[in-house]
């Protein structure tokens, strides 16, 4: 709900902090003095269009901000729109801003951050529904209907029964066309595939024969290199030249001169030892290095065949995957896709009768629902056409209308083939009639703003439960109505109070009795320019604000608009003191 508005220089308000409570809140004050301003206000930082006229006189900018305190009802589906964006900061509260420049710009943000007009929208409907002259209406639109439909119904079970089984129909729908897809292509991608597989097998691959074919490639590349590499390093451990003696005479001469010191001294016996075994490492370097010096070839032919077989391999890598293992892989899914055409038939067959059998189960689950429907649109419409009589609209008529649509490929239902989506196969919408003869018309073709703000108290009073909106306002709700009837409204307010946070603004007194929270309009004039001031009355405050009302402060009006205070607090259970 709405806890807390800010208003900077807007219209003819400089500067004022609304803090609001639960239940209904009620705003009094003379024509002109500033109450729909403050609704006005309001609709700014719910997403509504606003131009530079906004703008107090001589100020640069005009800036509203509100705090909203959210329910868990709204939680889900905000949480749903503001993560994806990053604004999700809190559990519990939620900020809304609009600042509207004299230049032509305007910004909105939610929780401090500047974000687009239509998401503040979204956001906005989920957490405001505002009836009068500026429109913030759920349920002007129609989408909304058959959702309001349902919970009042209270089916939540039956369709999601049915859901469950549309997501499964969906499932193997897209099954199906992938199948037959692949069905209509089957015979070029038969061919394709066996073009693959041939020309993957043929290669014989071995996983890293890539790498040792690349070291391969290196020695044949570099024979002159890698023998002279050797023969040096023979001469220097083991042949010797007639400019220095081998490695091998060398060390074996210091190998016999340790052994003659170990004699003498016993300590150096594991240096004699030591000096032995480097001989006999050098001794087997040099037999390996004489082998590999044997097996050196020039082999320009086998060069040539690494280099093609690498090329091969360089190809079928490119082709399918980046190595040898990635086209191995590949060769493994393809072979496995060409099992799957070859039992391409059977597997639609099996699809498609799943599909029969699936849409069955929706047929049957669809005609419950449009039944469970169809009982409650009935109630409803008397429902709220009980409510239109008690708000002095008597000749307004109220429909919950119902409508199929057909579809060859639909849904078999008593004998009809109809077009059903994710909700069922029924179109609703609500529709009314406010004069005889005039027919029924969808809600938002309604001219009059106090027909329109009636029939969404009707409407919310019957939907109360049903409503998931936690803040509702009214404005022009009492046009055209007297006293009596202000008490009946009042009756509504208040009890819509109980499931929401409902704002309103009024000129009967009788239906301002009915608030939680009772605010005051008032305008003056200071230095030459025209403010409205807004402030909360108190129990003495409120007696003499329903006596001007009523018509002034006599004894008797006064007394009046205790009695009426009274009359009220026996209906609400309340104490009025």
């Amino acid at each position: 709900m709405l806890k807390e508005l800010h208003i900077q220089n807007f219209a003819i308000i400089e500067k004022l902090s609304l803090f609001f409570q639960s239940g209904l809140i009620i705003f009094t004050g003379e024509t002109g003095a500033g109450k729909s301003i403050i609704l006005d206000s309001l609709s700014a930082i719910l997403g509504e269009r606003m131009d530079t006229t906004v703008i107090r006189q001589g100020e640069s900018k005009a800036i509203v901000e509100g705090l909203f305190e959210l329910d868990a009802q709204t939680k889900s589906a905000l949480r749903e729109l503001l993560e994806p964006e990053g604004l999700w900061d809190d559990e519990d509260y939620l900020t809304l801003g609009r600042e509207i420049r004299a230049e032509g710009r305007t910004i909105a943000r939610v929780n401090g951050r500047m974000v687009n007009l239509g998401l503040q929208s979204e956001i906005g409907a989920l957490l405001v529904d505002l009836h009068g002259q500026s429109e913030h209406l759920s349920l002007l639109k129609t989408r909304n209907h058959r959702i309001l439909l349902d919970r009042y119904a209270h089916n939540k079970d039956l369709l999601e029964a049915y859901q469950a089984e549309y997501k499964r129909w969906q499932a193997l729908n897209e099954k199906l066309r992938e199948l037959n897809a692949i069905d209509n292509m089957a015979s070029e991608r038969i061919d394709i595939l066996r073009y693959q597989i041939q020309e993957i097998e043929s290669a014989k691959l071995q996983p890293g024969e890539d790498e040792e074919l690349r070291s391969e490639r290196t020695r044949l590349a570099n024979v002159e290199a890698l023998s002279s590499f050797s023969q040096q390093a023979l001469i220097a451990i083991d042949e010797g030249s007639s400019e220095s003696s081998a490695a091998t005479d060398l060390i074996g001469q210091a190998a016999q001169c340790l052994h003659d010191l170990a004699r003498i001294d016993a300590s150096t016996q594991a240096l004699a030892e030591r000096a032995e075994e480097a001989l006999s490492s050098l001794a087997d370097i040099a037999y390996e290095l004489r082998d590999y010096l044997e097996a050196i070839e020039y082999n320009p032919v086998r060069l040539d065949q690494v280099e093609e077989r690498l090329n091969t391999l360089q190809i079928l890598k490119k082709k399918y995957g980046g190595s040898i293992e990635s086209v191995l892989a590949h060769l493994d899914k393809i072979k496995r896709e060409i099992e799957n055409i070859d039992t391409l038939d059977e597997q639609i067959k099996e699809v498609s009768e799943k599909i029969n059998s699936v849409k069955l189960s929706l047929s049957e689950k669809a005609l419950s629902l449009s039944k469970l429907r169809k009982s409650s649109a009935e109630k409803m419409q008397e429902a709220v056409s009980n409510e239109l009589n008690a708000l002095q609209m008597q000749k307004a008529r109220f429909m919950v209308q119902i409508d199929f649509s057909p579809s060859d490929d639909g849904l078999l239902v008593d004998n009809l083939c109809l077009a059903f989506d994710q909700n069922g196969i029924d179109q609703i919408e609500f529709l009314i009639e406010t004069n005889p003869g005039e027919g029924f018309k969808p809600l938002a073709k309604i001219a009059s703003g106090g027909e329109t703000s009636r029939l969404m108290l009707a409407l919310k009073h019957v939907l109360a439960e049903a409503d998931q909106t936690p803040t509702l306002v009214f404005d022009e709700i009492d046009s055209g109505i007297g006293g009596r009837v202000g008490m009946t409204v009042g009756k509504m307010l208040w009890q819509l109070g109980r499931e929401h946070q409902v704002l309103c603004v009024t000129h009967l007194p009788q239906l301002a009795a009915f608030a939680d929270q009772h605010y005051k309009a008032s305008k003056h004039e200071s230095a030459g320019r025209t403010l409205t001031n807004v402030h909360e009355l108190d129990t003495a405050q409120r007696e003499r604000e329903l006596a001007n009302m009523l018509g002034g402060e006599t004894q008797s009006i006064l007394q009046s608009a205790r009695e009426i205070l009274a009359t009220v607090s026996e209906f609400t259970g309340t104490i009025h003191s």
